[in-house]
């Protein structure tokens, strides 16, 4: 009994991650979102956390849509949401945290009024713009990646693995807002040493 029970603790520990369901490029399946070929892709930024995770972050595209993760709120007359794309890498050879260390900044100008004090600048940024409350998601795996598993209470991305992720706004934007307003900077202390701002430059 005591031989089961810890192999029934190992499964739990450690075991693929189930991301069906999202929305997003590669589409889903039991092991997660599908896997697609790399993607056209800016430059790599690497950054790394005070636990010695690294990261390799690429950033692909941005735009506007009404609902880019899937099912959203109707944002209203002339409205829209703002999202971005980019990859992540574990750059290391053991697991590394899921984490999204990327976000979505835009003109202060196309943000409405009623939501601009939400939408918060940051060191190292161009002063117009600001970053609104997102989310993060993974929409694929690129290539042969493995999807994420579960350590404990953690998701961690296997050593190698490449994920496409979208981060999209929560509140809505104009849609005046062009594709290249929309900008990937990393500004949280956890990947900046000098807790400035670092863009994440798109192709």
């Amino acid at each position: 009994m005591l031989g089961i029970a810890l192999i029934a603790a190992a499964i739990v520990v450690l075991r693929p991650d189930s991301l069906g369901g999202n929305a997003g490029t590669g589409g889903s399946n039991a092991n997660g979102p599908g896997s697609i070929p790399s993607p056209k892709a800016g430059p790599v930024l690497s950054v790394t956390t005070p636990e010695g995770y690294g990261y390799g972050l690429a950033a692909v595209k941005a735009g506007t849509s009404l609902a880019p993760l899937g099912q959203s709120k109707n944002p209203g007359q002339g409205l829209t949401y703002a999202y971005a794309d980019y990859i992540i890498t574990n750059t290391q050879r053991r697991p590394a945290l899921l984490d999204y260390p990327a976000d979505l900044f835009m003109p202060r100008a196309q943000v409405p009024a009623s939501a601009r004090s939400r939408c918060m600048p940051q060191p190292g940024v161009p002063e117009d713009m600001c970053t609104l409350p997102n989310r993060s998601q993974i929409t694929a795996r690129i290539g042969d990646s493995e999807p994420p598993v579960i350590e404990g209470a953690d998701k961690m991305i296997p050593p190698g693995a490449s994920y496409l992720v979208r981060v999209a706004t929560d509140l809505p934007v104009t849609e005046g807002v062009q594709d290249e307003d929309l900008k990937l900077y990393v500004w949280d202390a956890r990947f900046t040493s000098d807790r400035k701002g670092i863009e994440v430059a798109f192709p």
